[in-house]
């Protein structure tokens, strides 16, 4: 797994596809619930007629850390939900990133909000543990 700034990500030895399975999966048992979707080679070959690679957007909640948030930081629902984005990276791999926690609680400085930040992050970092740790026979990522 890798972090920028602002994402948790790892690219995959596996289809884009069994991917997203794997991930809406992955958030469940990490007990996160998808709240929304956007399909964005569908939506962009809709409204510009352009062809480009798979790619799904899903909003991620735990609605405990969402409540706790939002009673801290009332405007930190502007940076909800957590975006975890599945990529088709060409070749049978596939590209996952997840909006770090962190971020939120860089943008408004309470503690209590740090709290709750890291508390998602610990989830989510578990949840791409879990991704990038099932291996195929053949020692690839799965």
């Amino acid at each position: 797994m890798d972090s920028t700034d602002f994402t948790l990500g790892a690219t995959l030895d596996a289809s884009y596809d069994e991917t997203v399975a794997r991930v809406r999966a992955l958030l469940a048992d990490a007990g996160f619930g998808v709240l929304t979707e956007i399909d964005i080679r569908a939506t962009l070959q809709a409204k510009l007629g352009v062809e480009v690679p798979a790619q799904l957007i899903l909003g991620a909640c735990r609605p405990e850390l969402a409540h706790r948030a939002l009673q801290v930081e009332p405007r930190v629902a502007a940076l909800m939900p957590c975006n975890v984005v599945v990529a088709d990276a060409g070749e049978g791999r596939t590209r996952v990133d997840v909006m770090d926690p962190a971020l939120i609680a860089s943008l408004a400085p309470d503690p209590r909000l740090a709290e709750v930040a890291a508390e998602g992050r610990a989830r989510l970092t578990g949840m791409m543990e879990a991704l990038t740790a099932t291996a195929a026979p053949d020692g690839s990522n799965r």
